[in-house]
């Protein structure tokens, strides 16, 4: 027999959320992509100085959203699929798939809290290192950060640290954006005010999907519950 009443519209608000639940992991998966692909983070990230590689931290966390993507699509259907069958088994799985999610996700917004800033200081770090040696090393050292240190240039159209070598580098070199005008020589941002916007804009992004999708899957929580009593309890009739 299957339920009626208030337990029946609980059945279909389930189904509504879980389908919204599985579109919001395909919208997951796409921004992880997005971000992995992203030229402007792909160019920066990707860059090598002698045996250094730029701070991969970044992709650590982007590989961990597309897997969360396409485990929110599994879990998702799974959700909808129980819930029109009213099979208490598949809601009990999705479920125990919730709340597991829920515990990594909570665990990860905590250490992404923790380490927020630790993505922009690595890589500011790494562009301080190529942009002494190509200021202050020695020639071989200079022929090889000066490419890297163009990459950073153009990818954030940015100039130096902001100490007083970065107008040596605008007069010159050809690594930084050429200024259209005096006053634009002169009021170019340094890149570590580029780095730092460019991953926190990022991380916020991914913050309030986070937030989102953890809205979501309390209200599934409470609804899978109620719908798999219901169902318990018409089954004894």
């Amino acid at each position: 027999m299957g339920v009626e009443g208030c337990t029946k519209c609980i059945k279909y608000l389930l189904f509504v959320f879980n389908f919204i639940f599985w579109l919001a992991g395909g919208v997951i998966l796409g921004v992880a992509l997005w971000l992995r692909h992203d030229p402007q983070t792909s160019n920066l990230l990707f860059q090598q100085f002698e045996d250094k590689q730029a701070p991969g931290t970044f992709y650590i966390g982007v590989y961990i959203l597309i897997a969360v993507g396409a485990v929110m699509m599994f879990v998702g259907f799974l959700g909808c699929y129980g819930a029109i069958q009213e099979s208490q088994c598949l809601l009990g799985t999705f479920f125990a798939c919730l709340v597991i999610l829920f515990a990594c996700e909570v665990a990860a917004g905590i250490w992404g809290f923790v380490n927020r800033d630790q993505v922009s200081k690595e890589m500011g770090l790494f562009y301080s290192e190529v942009y002494q040696h190509a200021t202050t090393g020695t020639k071989e050292q200079q022929q090889k950060a000066l490419p890297v240190l163009k990459a950073f240039h153009e990818t954030l159209q940015c100039c130096g640290d902001g100490s007083l070598s970065k107008f040596a580098l605008l007069n010159l070199s050809e690594v930084c954006p050429k200024p259209s005008n005096l006053l634009e020589q002169f009021t170019m941002e340094d890149c570590h005010q580029k780095i730092d916007a460019l991953f926190s804009t990022k991380l916020y992004l991914v913050g309030i999907a986070a937030i989102v999708v953890a809205v979501i899957m309390i209200i599934e929580m409470i609804f899978s519950m109620v719908l798999c009593c219901g169902i318990r309890i018409y089954s004894v009739y």
